[in-house]
């Protein structure tokens, strides 16, 4: 009898040892997976040009004067396109040239557009930005939505994200971009190619982004445009006439941006 009772404390007691081995390889998987950066909202990550604050609190401070009619939230694409509200500058307080003033009037011509656009933003910039009152109380008739290329960039303050985890994001500020402006039309914009060549990991790595980002649409019946077809040779190259740095578009690329948004724009009109 003896015998039997501690043969049933010693597995009993090897039970215990396993169960407390698996338990702790599951915190520390847990602990190891790495978290989605872009869904958690920081503000800025970057140094660039400009000064990230100033333009927030600009922003504050216009919005509401201004009342738009059209709001168009990103990155630096969107930030260097042109607009007055807020005014392009650099850190030190100087007026920047835009890089597509021909094309920006020709596309909103004397409509009211709040630019919400940040050089170096990421998912989790916008998300910050947006929870901290860049949307609040205003009654936009259309926003469009251009931002995840700057996930896909490795840098000292920031990972590079998955196209699962940048599409995430995206699905995050279009959730946000709905709730404060309930009667808005929401345009979203596929992530712009970049970098010259198609076989480039950024370029293949934008592709997989926009390939779910489609679906995520198709699911949430959401508006999706993409430029890409009108931005790349046929051969799939992203030439300097474009944009001279592979990334950010001349005028005559954001020319192409501008017509693809005109049927919205000319609803708004109506």
């Amino acid at each position: 009898m003896k015998s039997i009772t501690k043969l049933l404390y010693l597995a009993l007691f090897s039970f215990c040892i396993l169960s407390c081995k698996l338990q702790k390889k599951q915190e520390i998987q847990a602990v190891e997976k790495p978290s989605n950066t872009a869904i958690i909202p920081v503000p800025k990550l970057e140094d660039d040009s400009y000064d990230w604050m100033v333009r927030h609190n600009d922003i504050l401070e216009v919005k509401d004067s201004l009342d738009p009619e059209i709001v168009i939230i990103g990155n630096s694409i969107t930030h260097f396109w042109g607009g007055d509200y807020p005014p392009l500058k650099y850190a030190d307080g100087r007026s920047r040239i835009s890089n597509g003033p021909n094309s920006w009037q020709e596309t909103f011509k004397n409509h009211r557009v709040l630019n919400l656009g940040f050089g170096w933003d990421r998912t989790q910039n916008v998300l910050w930005r947006l929870n901290n009152g860049e949307l609040d109380g205003l009654d936009p008739k259309l926003v469009i939505v251009h931002i995840g290329t700057n996930n896909t960039s490795e840098t000292k303050n920031a990972r590079m994200n998955t196209a699962a985890e940048i599409v995430e994001g995206i699905a995050a500020i279009y959730i946000s971009v709905r709730s404060k402006v309930p009667n808005a039309q929401i345009v979203l914009m596929e992530i712009m190619p970049r970098e010259e060549m198609p076989d480039n990991p950024r370029r293949i790595l934008i592709n997989k982004t926009n390939h779910l980002l489609k679906q995520y649409a198709a699911e949430n019946e959401i508006i999706l445009l993409d430029l890409a077809f009108k931005m790349l040779s046929s051969d799939g190259l992203l030439t300097k006439k474009i944009t001279p740095d592979f990334c950010h578009p001349s005028d005559v690329g954001y020319q192409i941006w501008g017509e693809a948004l005109r049927p919205y724009i000319e609803r708004i009109e109506d």
